[in-house]
């Protein structure tokens, strides 16, 4: 072998090897302080891939998790409703076979009835503010729309200095007509008749804290109505007189709800739960329609004054509060398998996530015994490395021997 000193190959050969020990140590290094095996895609392209995935749908699954458990809160906010319903009803029967004795005069009626409307005052009470989230559950509505055949206010309405982008009123009650005004303060407001009509309830917004001047939204919490509007060739801040005397009908939307409970989009992923209406005044249900039609023709004619006896009025009553019941122990019934069904699905969905992290650990996670090893040899290569380096720039001298001879 020849004797050089221009291009010292030994130096050459232990750099390159000190250069991998060293990366081999920062990657070591790198993946002890971080514990996972792959920091950036150069360390596995592919497996970075598969775990991003991985989180992406174990957090879907956990969501779902949640989402499953509020299902279930919903459905024993509205079950816990039905059965206080349940109690009123059997009353109602009570009260039916009551009456239906003759033993019993017109007064007695009288007061028999009293009962009966109050009972059915509190059934329609419980089933306008029966609500999870704002959301009315037992009002034939879970999410409030609104009646654009007779609202003068709605999403795309145009007014002069504005328009209307967006009306939400999925806080509102179903059945209600809201009307709004120019307070002439810089302000609008809306009023709207609850309980039969009888309360009247006024909530104002001041447009010049929420209005910038080309968009913003007059959000009425207490009336559970959010405007929401833009500038269309000009600003809105006149919004208030454009908005005067405008009204908003709403009525029921949608009876049933859709609960997300897996990572995908097809219907498999989704469980529908229906809440059946039990307004007696507007109620579809057949059953809680008959006992509409029983109680007011017992209030007609519980005096004797019509054509059917106050008897047989009060045992129609009877039958329609049976078939009532029914119809909410049917509901109550699929709203406990539901719950059954639920219980299950979130149980699957956890099992699914533990095993999807256990999955996903094994590929991005590190495995400290192995890599301590590693540091512990790229640390003793590092320093073997350094000690041949020196050694191999010192072999050049050699020549020197050649020199002085």
């Amino acid at each position: 072998m020849p004797q050089i000193i221009n291009t010292n190959v030994s130096s050459l050969t232990a750099q390159r090897n000190l250069n991998m020990s060293q990366a081999s140590l920062a990657t070591s290094l790198q993946r002890l302080s971080s514990g996972l095996r792959i920091n950036s895609a150069k360390d596995d392209a592919a497996g970075l891939a598969i775990s991003q995935r991985m989180g992406a749908q174990i957090r879907a699954l956990n969501q779902s998790v949640r989402n499953a458990n509020d299902g279930i809160s919903m459905i024993q906010t509205a079950e816990g409703a039905m059965n206080q319903v349940q109690d009123m009803l059997q009353r109602m029967k009570e009260l039916g076979s009551q009456a239906a004795n003759d033993t019993l005069g017109a007064n007695e009626r009288g007061f028999i009835n009293d009962e009966l409307t109050e009972l059915r005052t509190e059934i329609n009470n419980i089933s306008d503010r029966t609500n999870f989230n704002g959301q009315y559950l037992l009002n034939g509505s879970s999410v409030t729309s609104i009646d654009t055949a007779t609202s003068t206010l709605y999403a795309g309405f145009n007014v002069t200095n504005g328009a209307v982008t967006n009306v939400d009123v999925s806080g509102a009650k179903a059945g209600i007509t809201y009307t709004f005004a120019d307070d002439g303060a810089g302000g609008l407001s809306v009023s709207w008749s609850t309980d039969g009509g009888t309360t009247t309830q006024t909530e104002t917004v001041t447009t010049a804290t929420v209005l910038d001047g080309t968009s913003g939204t007059l959000n009425f919490a207490n009336a559970g109505i959010k405007i929401s509007l833009a500038a269309s060739g000009g600003d809105i801040s006149g919004v208030e007189a454009d908005l005067d005397t405008l009204t908003i009908d709403t009525q029921a939307g949608s009876s049933s709800i859709n609960l997300q409970v897996g990572d995908g989009t097809t219907s498999a992923n989704q469980i529908s739960v229906s809440f059946v209406n039990i307004n007696i005044e507007n109620s579809t249900d057949v059953g809680i329609a008959a006992l509409k039609t029983a109680l007011d023709n017992f209030a007609a004619g519980y005096d004797g004054t019509g054509t059917t006896s106050a008897g047989d009025l009060a045992r129609a009553l009877m039958d329609a509060s049976t078939t009532a019941l029914d119809s909410i122990s049917s509901n109550r019934a699929q709203l406990g398998a539901k719950l059954n069904r639920l219980d299950y699905t979130v149980a699957n969905l956890q099992t699914t996530s533990e095993n999807l992290a256990a999955s996903k650990s094994r590929i991005q996670d590190a495995d400290f015994a192995a890599e301590t090893a590693n540091l512990t040899r790229a640390q003793i290569l590092q320093q073997a490395g350094t000690a041949m380096l020196a050694q191999a720039n010192s072999l050049p001298q050699n020549v020197l021997s050649l020199l002085r001879g």
